[in-house]
């Protein structure tokens, strides 16, 4: 009978984040190890139930951003004013920050690279980070909440106007195929619809919940079923239809990435419904989960620099420096020096934005 009344806080809303940036980490070390798609040579088993759920992941994260802009826009009359340089300059600073590194890594890896590929890898044309898709995307989204709720008098119409754009974007990513620029595959949109539904469940918030705790267990049970259901509906959809059509000349291949976006949609709502109803009963968080919140956007960004200099070869074009093939301390490898580079990158943001100058005091976001 008792609930979690700290469900939805800032504090659990970034252990929740911190908990899922780990889990993002090892979905990458588990594609580059543990992946059916890779030779046989190269696997090592361990993390083969991270490899399809990277989405799951990346869809905690969006839902948190949708809830938290619209909250914020609700509870602080000011919120608005000076959004670009609050929320969108950083994130778009640390996908150039992070582009920087992977170039210079690519330098000293000898990668072939002639002019024009350095010039797409430093514009994030092409990107240099294998990573970085995130960065590129978010902004964009937040700029149109930015947009919609600064000349929208009514919060139904800002909302709608951030659906139809959430709409028109999954459907552009459909219409396009595998390619070596930007919206270079699913990933790049088939979590996206979160934002919104993060920001629809924090309107709604108050009557969401009371509703929710009226009939927890059905919807317990419902949930946690509708995962494994859709999961394998998802995986079904996906070898039976693929995302791949262009590959054979499909002719009917937006119609075939269609059905695997509608089952990953199913999938992922079922999962990420599932993790949120769980903190209404389950209060999250540690010093651990907190400091690993607080770096989130740096440790996803930065991670990936470990993976590829110390896997099979650096972003599939070039040898890695050396391959570590015990799982475990290819895990540590990757985990330990991210978290040291996430904090010197943090802080080199900051030093950016507030152009050089280090502040007295630190205030609360």
């Amino acid at each position: 009978g008792n609930w979690n009344e700290d469900a939805f806080s800032l504090r659990q809303m970034k252990a929740l984040q911190g908990f899922f940036a780990v889990c993002i980490m090892l979905h990458h070390v588990g594609q580059k190890t543990s992946a059916s798609w890779l030779e046989k040579d190269m696997i090592i088993p361990g993390l083969e139930p991270f490899v399809p759920y990277g989405y799951y992941y990346v869809g905690v994260f969006l839902f948190c951003s949708g809830y938290g802009l619209y909250k914020s826009v609700r509870e602080k009359p000011d919120y608005l004013h000076g959004f670009a340089r609050r929320r969108i300059l950083p994130v778009v600073l640390s996908l150039y920050t992070t582009g920087l590194i992977f170039l210079l890594a690519r330098f000293l890896m000898h990668e072939p690279m002639d002019g024009p590929q350095v010039l797409y890898y430093a514009t994030n044309l092409m990107l240099s980070n294998p990573n970085s898709w995130y960065v590129i995307v978010l902004p964009f989204f937040y700029l149109v909440f930015y947009l919609s709720f600064r000349f929208c008098k009514r919060d139904g119409a800002s909302i709608t106007i951030i659906a139809l754009f959430t709409v028109a974007y999954q459907i552009l990513g459909l219409n396009i195929d595998h390619n070596d620029w930007w919206m270079r595959g699913e990933w790049w949109y088939n979590s996206i619809h979160f934002f919104l539904i993060g920001i629809l469940f924090a309107k709604g918030e108050k009557k969401i919940t009371a509703h929710l705790k009226k009939w927890y267990w059905l919807y317990f049970f419902l949930f946690l079923i509708t995962a494994f259901v859709f999961d394998a509906y998802s995986n079904y959809a996906q070898n039976v239809y693929s995302y791949y059509g262009e590959l054979w000349n499909a002719p009917d291949k937006v119609r075939r990435r269609c059905i695997c976006l509608v089952s990953q949609i199913l999938a992922s709502c079922s999962f990420v419904f599932f993790v949120f109803l769980n903190c209404l009963k389950i209060r999250i968080g540690n010093r651990f989960l907190a400091f690993m919140g607080s770096i989130t956007l740096e440790f996803y960004l930065i991670h990936g620099l470990f993976l590829e200099l110390f896997s099979y070869n650096f972003a599939g074009v070039a040898p890695s420096i050396h391959r570590i093939t015990t799982l475990p301390l290819l895990v540590l490898v990757v985990f330990l020096p991210s978290v040291p580079a996430a904090l010197l990158l943090q802080k080199l943001h900051h030093l950016i934005l507030r152009g050089g100058k280090t502040p007295a005091s630190k205030k609360k976001a």
